[in-house]
């Protein structure tokens, strides 16, 4: 079996899958390259993950993640830095072992508000100071930003950055930062065509993930995406945006779905490959 030489299956859309399963299905899909989390990293330590990364042949897009430095308290703040320090270390490590074309890209999640703070802006501002904080270790490391802003629904509790307008605001202030355009957080916007058009003219899309929106949407609003042709999003129209943009890079997969995370991942893996040739566009 062979799936489209740029799906990437991230790791998100086998939740429970542990790292060399992860490798294993994903390779047997057919599918030549994988975005990884941290925590399944962290499982059987960096040196054994990036071992078992190069031996599984596959390319890494992206590891997620990093960012949640909204917190407003010095100690908390020095505290997320250090920890986003590491995760460039990792993502740097991991991408060398991967395949060639692999691509060093930290994902950053903005985080939400501290606990009873109202103060979105200042939050926001709170983001842009700690990329400042954190360009020169990436560059030194061969390791590209990349901001992923989220759907409006998280800007509480994940996500101050909410529009991918406002995540360029950012990563235009500095060389080397980029973005990452989600279907399901950026679909409903009014200005995606131009933003995505933005980012493509400044080279600024570092990562692109495609999933779908579902509704009715579930209790938890985290677990609301679907795969690809279920849902609502125009996901040939957005990848025909990207494309225009420039971005010609591995595209990833990214589900948070319960009824998905509950099958059997190698299913899902063939599933995610059937799915994306038949409805992302390309």
């Amino acid at each position: 079996m062979s799936a489209h030489p740029r799906l990437s299956l991230n790791q998100a859309t086998i939740k429970h899958a542990d790292l060399p399963t992860a490798l294993a299905v994903t390779e047997k899909a057919g599918i030549t390259s994988i975005g990884l989390w941290r925590e399944p990293v962290a499982a059987v330590g960096l040196a054994a993950a990036a071992a078992l990364v190069a031996d599984s042949g596959l390319r890494v897009s992206s590891l997620c993640r990093g960012g949640f430095f909204t917190a407003s308290d010095d100690a908390a703040r020095r505290a997320a830095l250090d920890d986003n320090r590491r995760a460039i270390e990792e993502t740097a490590a991991l991408a060398a072992a991967g395949a060639p074309g692999s691509a060093a890209v930290l994902v950053l999640v903005a985080g939400g508000l501290p606990a009873g703070d109202r103060d979105l802006p200042g939050a926001r501002a709170r983001v842009a100071d700690a990329v400042a904080a954190l360009v020169e270790d990436a560059a030194a490391a061969g390791v590209t930003l990349a901001i992923e802003p989220m759907h409006p629904i998280y800007a509480a509790d994940r996500g101050v950055i909410s529009t991918l307008g406002q995540a360029l605001d950012v990563a235009e202030q500095f060389a080397g930062v980029g973005v990452v355009v989600d279907t399901f957080h950026v679909w409903w916007d009014p200005q995606l065509a131009e933003q995505v058009a933005r980012a493509g003219r400044t080279g600024r899309i570092a990562s692109y993930q495609v999933n779908d929106w579902i509704t009715p949407l579930p209790p938890d609003a985290l677990l609301a995406r679907g795969m690809m042709g279920d849902g609502h999003i125009d996901l040939p129209a957005v990848t025909a945006m990207v494309e225009q943009a420039g971005y010609a890079g591995d595209v990833e997969v990214e589900i948070f779905n319960q009824e998905i995370w509950d099958a059997d991942a190698g299913e899902i893996a063939e599933r995610t490959a059937t799915a994306f040739g038949a409805h992302v566009g390309l």
